[in-house]
């Protein structure tokens, strides 16, 4: 199986936020946001595996910015580890103020954990990142500190105490 380049599978996605995705105070809901992430690091991974995968993970998402309601979201998602099965991909929302001649601004960001699964849903191996330079090379050890760190975690469902059936 011959290896991928990062460029060969990123995505830039945008969106002009509505009424319908906010609050009363025009605030964007951060679920609406996390949507489009997971759906740009979903097409960034799926280029890659050319395959059906699925999202086995979040983390370090993190909301920088306030979305107001009229804004341009730009999602950018990129590849930065690929083990097995597992690909973990860069997504970094801007959002721009359209009525404003202002540059954009760094709202979210996150790291999804995404597996590549064949016909049966069971993960099967994908291509090997091809890295260009040293950025790239940095951000894949990097990634691979958090792939690794994550394999030793205790997969458990949380149920909270309160939780009645």
């Amino acid at each position: 199986m011959e290896g991928k380049k990062v460029q060969q599978s990123a995505v830039g996605m945008s969106m002009v936020m509505m009424p319908h995705q906010a609050n009363v105070a025009g605030n964007v809901h951060g679920g609406e946001i996390m949507k489009l992430m997971d759906n740009a690091a979903y097409v960034v991974a799926h280029r890659h595996a050319r395959s059906n995968v699925v999202t086995a993970r979040v983390d370090e998402l993190t909301f920088h910015h306030p979305i107001m309601v009229g804004n341009l979201v730009i999602c950018h998602a990129y590849l930065t580890f690929v083990g097995n099965s597992s690909m973990e991909v860069a997504v970094v929302v801007e959002v721009e103020d359209l009525y404003k001649e202002s540059s954009r601004i760094c709202a979210l960001t996150a790291y999804f954990t995404m597996v590549a699964i064949n016909a049966g849903g069971h993960p099967m191996r994908v291509p090997a990142l091809q890295l260009a330079d040293e950025e790239e090379h940095i951000e894949f050890e990097e990634a691979k500190k958090r792939y690794e760190a994550n394999k030793k975690r205790e997969k458990k469902c949380f149920v909270p105490r309160y939780y009645q059936i």
